[in-house]
């Protein structure tokens, strides 16, 4: 049993050992497991009261639909609705068709709370599918563990968080920020960086990250770092900052509607991104940010993550063709979207490995767990994160983006790195 009150760093093996030492475990997506609600009777496999009949099980979905983050989290319902659909068309979870109950967090942190609560003490939901900026998960986190439910979070973020009651699909910060920057420094000789980031809590902790990682393990230099309210459009001030200091690298974790304003003012200002420096390097702008952005504002910018659209793979080119079937040929698939994708699909992996929708058996069952995802390989670590590959990708002018990086091997989740705490 893990202890999730302390990190957990064991040393980890290659992606090769990960795959030979998994394989039992090992699920592909798409593949029917053909299982019948009348081999699981309901009295056994729901001791604890959850929304699960002979026919059914509940689930919640948890997102903003409206306000500032909307233009973020649309994609991770889209995508969770997807997943519940391709779920349910190959029979379901222990031969239950999945019912989802909806709720709107509307960019508002006590709201997600509040409707939490709701899902799981009124509406008694199997899990939660949920949540994109940190402070929404934090204020859902007390909610969850308090009341034991299990939410599985999409988003890459800071890290310095392990939860029994969270599965967190996104990277964390050394899979993501880390990497991102050695990258940087390394294939592109950055010395300076420009920190600019929403004000809340993944942006500021994970500046802090980079700004450790920058000065005391790669000796380069920060030159400025500011931090705008969600929903700020006004940035033209800290671009002239910017133009004057001459930073090697912009270092952007800006989110939601602020994108738009802040990449369409840099192109304006004559940061083009088409030039090798100022290079501007975000871990928060997606395809469903540039979807928004316009693709021509956002040309030649770089992402670190461990997914894009443009990833060719059979997994991934039949998720991306089944997902714009479902939402639109206009529609786009980025990391957050496909994080929220591979929820529903790893929960029912557990369920179905347990035999049980309790909600301690579906945690003890999770660990070890592989799924074949559109991005490849990811593997459930025992502190809840998910080992996975790190890309760098970087965007075109039609809004996608090509892949400028990859890693060799799957990365370990790390959320409490040494010396940055």
């Amino acid at each position: 049993m893990t202890d999730f009150t302390k990190p957990r760093q064991p040393a980890g093996p290659s992606r090769r050992a990960v795959l030979a030492g998994g394989a039992a475990l090992t699920a592909s997506l798409f593949t029917p497991k053909g299982l019948r609600a009348q081999d699981f009777p309901t009295a056994a496999v729901n001791t604890t009261g959850l929304a699960v009949t002979d026919d059914t099980v509940t689930v919640g979905i948890l997102h903003s639909v409206t306000g500032t983050m909307a233009i973020s989290e649309t994609g991770s319902v889209q995508a969770e609705k997807l997943a519940i659909e391709q779920i349910n068309a190959q029979g379901g979870v222990l031969g239950r068709k999945i019912q989802f109950i909806q709720e709107d967090g509307a960019s508002d942190w006590p709201t997600f709370a509040e409707k939490a609560r709701k899902l799981l003490v009124n509406d008694k939901v199997a899990s939660v599918m949920g949540c994109w900026t940190s402070a929404s998960r934090k204020a859902v986190l007390p909610v969850f563990e308090q009341y034991n439910g299990m939410l599985y979070y999409p988003t890459q973020y800071e890290g310095l968080e392990q939860s029994p009651n969270v599965i967190y699909t996104g990277q964390e910060a050394t899979q993501q920020i880390i990497a991102g920057l050695d990258w940087v420094s390394r294939d592109k000789g950055a010395e300076t960086f420009y920190l600019i980031g929403s004000d809340y809590i993944w942006p500021r902790t994970s500046h802090k990250i980079a700004r450790k990682h920058i000065e005391n393990f790669l000796g380069k230099k920060v030159v400025g770092e500011e931090y705008y309210p969600l929903g700020h459009t006004q940035f033209n001030s800290v671009i002239n900052k910017i133009k004057l200091k001459k930073p090697d690298v912009i270092y952007a974790i800006i989110v939601g509607g602020s994108n738009v304003a802040f990449f369409k003012q840099l192109k304006a200002a004559g940061i083009e991104m088409t030039e090798e420096k100022p290079i501007v390097l975000s871990i928060s702008t997606s395809e469903d940010e540039i979807l928004g952005v316009g693709g021509e504002n956002a040309n030649g910018m770089f992402f670190s993550a461990k997914y894009f659209q443009t990833l060719d793979n059979p997994i991934n080119q039949k998720f991306v063709s089944d997902f714009k079937a479902m939402w639109g040929p206009e529609s786009v698939v980025g990391e957050v979207t496909h994080n929220a994708y591979i929820g529903p699909w790893l929960w029912k992996l557990a369920v179905e490995k347990a035999g049980s929708f309790d909600i301690d058996k579906v945690r003890a069952a999770s660990p070890g767990l592989e799924l074949d995802t559109p991005a490849g390989m990811v593997r459930i670590h025992e502190n809840h994160h998910l080992w996975s590959t790190t890309r760098v990708g970087r965007a075109r002018d039609d809004g996608q983006f090509d892949v400028v990086f990859e890693t060799a091997d799957l990365v370990e989740p790390d959320p409490f790195p040494d010396g940055y705490q």
